[in-house]
This record gives C-alpha cells, structure tokens and sequence, in this order.
C-alpha cells in the first residue's frame, strides 16, 4: 500500500485516537510528542496493520489492546550507535574530555562525572567509556570517572547492561578497539566486563518532576551530559522541560551534547555552540 494514499487525519481525529489509547491505561504520555513524529508513527502503524482509512485504524486500536501496546511502544525511542556523530566525537576525544580531566586533577574534584540521559541499548555510554579509559592510558595515571547512563526503558537499559552486540552494530568502532574493548563469541560481541566498571545504568524518566537528576546520581553536578537525538520528538514545551532538567544537573562550566539535527533547539534556549557544528555546547 502506498503511504500517499493514506487518509491524513485531521486534529479532531487525532484527539479521537490519542482518547483511545489513554482508555488502555497507557503510562506514556503521548501528548508530549512532536504533532509531526505523532502522524509519522500513525502512518506507520495503518501501514503494517493495512487501514487505508483512518476510521478502520481507530475501530482497530479501540477494540485491540494489543494493536494499543504495539502503538505506544513505537514512540519508545530506541535507535542508536557507537560513536554516532563523527565529529562529535572527535572533539569529544580531542579536546573536551581532556579538558574536564585536567580541571578535575586541578581542582582535587573526586572524579568526572558524565550523564548519558537516553542510553538506549547502551552504545552511547559504552563510546564514552571507551574515550574515558583511552584518556586514563595515555595520561598513566589515576582517573577516576562515572558514567550514569539512564533510558526510560526498562528493556533497553537490560540490553544496555548486558552488552552484547552484532558485527553490524559495530560499524563505528576501529578494529583496534573492538579488539580491545569487546570479546567475540559466536556471531555477537560482548563488552569487556572493565568497560562496564565506571558506568551505573538505571531507569529514569526525564519528565519525573520528583528527581532532578538520576538518583544513583545523587546530586548530579555533571561535567558532561549527552542529550542527542531526543529533543526533536517532542512539542516545544517538552522540550524546555527536558532542557531545563539536564541544565540544572550540569556544573557550572559543563558541556551539554545534542545530535546535529538539534543544534538550532538548544541556541533557541541560550546555549552556544563551542565548536562549529559539532554539537557541543556551553551556557
């Protein structure tokens, strides 16, 4: 079926759908979603269940719970890789995580802190990792750091714990590295145990009004926080929510990461970029 022949809802209809899967008891928000991801998804989903007309998909997810489940778990975010943005990362390792471990050492702060606040299946933190423990090699000497990794899937923060990785997801990392930092078994590959020692995964909400920051965190105070590719699935007032609670976890001369889709979202809320296009930003 081709999606130019979908029937395009109208707001009424979409009111009408987003009624229905609150009838589920849904514990996720959708009304938080971006109106544009929301209809992309819709599409999605009358695609693979075959509802040409709108109508029949409504009848469809107000009579199937399953159908309810399958809708929501496809706002569950959960793409990701190693070392996503090149040139992120690059400065990452160049400059930026250099610069934090030098003013840990200069300060006697008692070790770096890092916030990866959508970890999904754990590629994110892992990347981290693996410049934290690169740094720690060359400089031969003590670094002590943490990585609090957090997604507000259960599922993906199991997977991320786990760490076990198909060649294909792997397509970022040098050999080198995946010789250093993964053990090969079978088909897959499994993050070395060392790698997983600095990193605290758990689930966390970033729209939980109760903590401000992970609680295995206690009190945040984060020298880098990574909140990319996230932004731009939500509404703008969700937005300025998830914003506001990574800024107030950053120490005062913090780096906040964005993909490079959200760049033009986080300057909109008084961040400046510190290197041209890499998505690296102070306030």
């Amino acid at each position: 079926m081709n999606q130019k022949h979908i029937q395009q809802p109208n707001r009424q209809e979409l009111l009408l759908l987003k009624s229905a899967i609150a009838m589920h008891g849904s514990h996720v928000d959708i009304s938080r979603y971006d109106e544009t991801f929301f209809v992309k998804t819709l599409h999605r989903r009358m695609k693979e269940t075959l509802c040409q007309a709108f109508g029949d998909y409504f009848l469809l997810i107000d009579k199937s719970l399953d159908e309810a489940s399958r809708f929501i778990e496809s706002f569950q975010i959960s793409y990701s890789e190693f070392f996503r943005n090149l040139l992120t990362y690059s400065v990452l390792e160049r400059i930026v995580l250099p610069l934090i471990v030098q003013k840990q050492k200069d300060s006697n702060k008692s070790e770096v802190r890092i916030w990866s606040c959508a970890c999904a299946a754990g590629q994110e933190p892992y990347s981290l990792a693996i410049l934290m423990e690169e740094i720690k090699e060359r400089r031969q000497e003590a670094l002590k750091y943490r990585i609090f990794a957090t997604d507000q899937s259960q599922l993906q923060v199991h997977e991320a714990h786990e760490g076990k990785y198909m060649a294909s997801d792997l397509d970022n990392v040098t050999l080198k590295r995946v010789s250093r930092w993964f053990d090969k078994h079978g088909n897959t590959y499994m993050v070395k145990k060392e790698l997983k020692n600095n990193i605290d995964f758990s689930v966390f909400d970033l729209f939980n009004e109760q903590y401000s920051s992970p609680p295995a965190s206690i009190f945040g105070d984060f020298d880098l926080v990574v909140c990319a590719n996230l932004l731009f699935y939500y509404k703008n007032e969700e937005r300025e929510k998830i914003i506001e609670k990574v800024s107030n976890g950053l120490h005062k001369d913090g780096f906040l990461i964005t993909g490079e889709t959200e760049r033009e979202i986080l300057i909109r809320f008084g961040y400046k970029e510190v290197y041209p296009q890499s998505g690296v930003f102070r306030r």
